[in-house]
């Protein structure tokens, strides 16, 4: 391995082979590799689709979105150490409320598993930050239910089907800003 100069270490850079993962060529090739006959393409937009509050957050409700899916016990494991489990996935939004802990688990998503686990639920559902936000006056409250968004792998039904669903949600339940969590 390449050694760090001195003015490199100096400067507190990492080593040459120290490099940031390719996550977006890897998604791209695990794409092809499934048999999609594409590349996957992120969604870019040129303009950002995002609202400026029209007040400070101290005062506005908060909704919270996320990808992980509800713990359905006959879909099989489902755990923090599980292996990808597409039988867990679900394919329409869902609301739950946020009451009680719910149980959700992040089987169905893919991502790094030699490198990270899904042990830490606060990492992909911070129900308990936002509650304690809530509690310590820095956001105005929670909205009474949070709600899950599928991964469908089409950005379409995403767009066109989900994201309307659960912006009807959203207001329903009074919220006026959204923590969206996609794990």
């Amino acid at each position: 391995m390449a050694k760090r100069s001195a003015e490199d270490e100096a400067l507190g850079f990492a080593p040459p082979h120290d490099l940031p993962v390719p996550y977006m060529q890897r998604l791209r090739d695990y794409y092809l590799a499934l048999g999609y006959g594409n590349p996957y393409r992120w969604a870019q937009y040129t303009d950002v689709p995002f609202t400026p509050l029209d007040k400070p957050l101290r005062e506005t409700k908060v909704g919270l979105v996320v990808t992980c899916a509800p713990y359905q016990p006959d879909r099989g494991d489902q755990g923090p150490g599980a292996a990808y489990n597409a039988s867990a996935k679900f394919y329409q939004v869902y609301s739950d409320s946020i009451e009680n802990e719910p149980d959700v688990r992040i089987s169905h998503l893919g991502y790094d598993r030699k490198y990270t686990t899904a042990a830490d639920i606060n990492t992909y559902f911070p129900l308990a930050q936002l509650k304690q936000a809530a509690n310590e006056g820095r956001i105005g409250g929670l909205a009474g239910r949070f709600h899950g968004t599928p991964t469908n792998r089409s950005q379409v039904t995403t767009v066109e089907q989900d994201c309307p669903e659960v912006l009807r949600r959203l207001r329903e339940d009074g919220a006026e800003a959204a923590v969206i969590v996609a794990a």
